[in-house]
């Protein structure tokens, strides 16, 4: 068939055909499929709550209650023949044939299905019972049709049901004798039982659809906090870059007139200098024109270093969070970025406590070690009556992203009185410390 013939049909035939089309996928393909139930998971609201031992046995439940039908129904079908005639192939057929069709569910679901159906109006000639299901065959076509409607789709137990009510007024037309028929009752208890059962499928795929788009957003979540702190470290960063550019451009312009009489060379090298300490600031800005958010303003104040660490702790006091300085080694200027980095990492950790830990104390290290700086700050559990706001760790994937960005270490977590410490190390460059020492 055509696509022009296709989409000339009408929507009832579209309608039939996707629902003919559907009944295919769903009961005729990989009839044979093997697939065996596996266990449950030990995350559901009753398994977890169990003892260690009892949890490791309770993700079998399925398969016993399955087996549990399965050998009531064996017993029952076994009895119901036998008082009908000695123990022989009318009780094989009756007895076991349902238990074990049920059983079969659990390895090969659709097969298992189809097996009951066929099975039924042989189960129904052979024995003496109810037609077309006695109460043996009864319970196993019931647990076959929830099992498979449990381990397929919805629409799947639409289409056991029609085929079960098909064949069981099918059967009906030849007559149940002087014993009662069962269709009307497997129809309605079977109609219950799959409502059931595709009610807690569709919940469970809710549930399974919001959990992977709250997985999704939480992803996109961090990484547009990630961009955006890395896009607020470029904005700082630029004003210190700018400064050394703008520097090294002006010596290079001043530089020729400081020798008198200075060869062609020498000047034409400061020009080159000049012109591409000119291009790599051009450069820069319109680079930083890129990331900037368009309210944002650029600070009139310069950077701030750890020369200004005392003024905030300043500030951090009067809202009440007592906080102690130490520093250690010999205090010596750094390069502007790490002054920065290690400035607004202590900022950050501060802003933290106040917010997570009210009524806490906290606690700043400052070390000039050989090779770099070492900060730690560390703060004790909340106390008071304040209670702690939430956080979305965007202060620590920021502060991350600082270190990373200086080839730093850091390591955060709590400590074992229920506070938070923070503790990192940025390098120097053994030029920058020689410079210093033969300053």
């Amino acid at each position: 068939m055509s696509v022009t013939e296709t989409k000339t049909r009408s929507p009832e035939f579209r309608l039939a055909a996707g629902a003919i089309d559907g009944l295919r996928q769903d009961l005729f393909h990989n009839v044979f499929d093997y697939r065996p139930l596996g266990p449950l998971g030990t995350g559901g609201p009753v398994i977890r709550r169990l003892p260690g031992a009892i949890r490791r046995r309770a993700v079998w439940t399925p398969h016993a209650v399955v087996g549990a039908v399965a050998l009531i129904s064996l017993l029952a079908g076994v009895f119901e023949a036998n008082t009908y005639s000695v123990f022989g192939i009318a009780t094989l057929i009756t007895g076991v044939m349902p238990p074990v069709t049920l059983l079969m569910t659990l390895i090969r679901p659709v097969l298992g299905f189809w097996v009951s159906i066929v099975s039924t109006p042989i189960v129904a000639v052979v024995g003496h019972g109810d037609w077309p299901w006695g109460p043996s065959g009864f319970a196993c076509h019931l647990g076959v049709l929830i099992v498979v409607a449990a381990r397929t789709r919805p629409r799947t137990a639409a289409w056991m049901w029609l085929i079960t009510l098909v064949v069981g007024s099918f059967l009906g037309n030849f007559g149940s004798g002087p014993y009662s028929s069962t269709t009307a009752p497997m129809a309605v208890t079977s109609a219950f039982a799959l409502l059931l059962v595709t009610v807690v499928q569709v919940r469970r795929e809710a549930e399974r659809e919001v959990t992977v788009q709250r997985t999704v957003t939480a992803v996109e979540r961090d990484r547009r906090t990630l961009l955006e702190e890395r896009t607020t470290i470029a904005r700082e960063l630029h004003d210190v870059v700018a400064h050394h550019m703008s520097v090294v451009a002006i010596q290079a312009e001043a530089a020729p007139y400081r020798v008198e009489n200075p060869p062609p060379e020498l000047e034409q090298a400061f020009v080159t200098i000049r012109e591409n300490a000119v291009a790599a600031l051009t450069e820069l800005r319109r680079v930083l024109g890129v990331v900037r958010a368009e309210d944002y303003e650029a600070p009139d104040a310069p950077q701030p270093t750890l020369a200004e660490l005392d003024r905030l702790l300043d500030n951090v006091r009067e809202t009440g969070l007592e906080t102690e300085k130490t520093v250690t080694g010999a205090v010596r200027e750094l390069p502007q970025g790490v002054e920065l980095s290690a400035y607004r990492i202590v900022q950050e950790t501060l802003s933290n406590t106040l917010r997570h830990a009210p009524g806490a104390s906290a606690k700043v290290e400052i070390g000039y070690v050989l090779g770099g700086l070492g900060l730690r700050v560390v703060n004790g559990p909340a106390r008071g009556l304040v209670k702690p706001s939430p956080g979305a760790g965007h202060g620590i994937t920021g502060m991350r992203e600082r270190v990373q960005m200086l080839n730093g270490e850091m390591t955060a977590g709590t400590t074992e009185d229920g506070g938070y410490e923070v503790a990192v190390f940025l390098p120097v460059p053994a030029a920058h410390d020689t410079a210093e020492e033969r300053a």
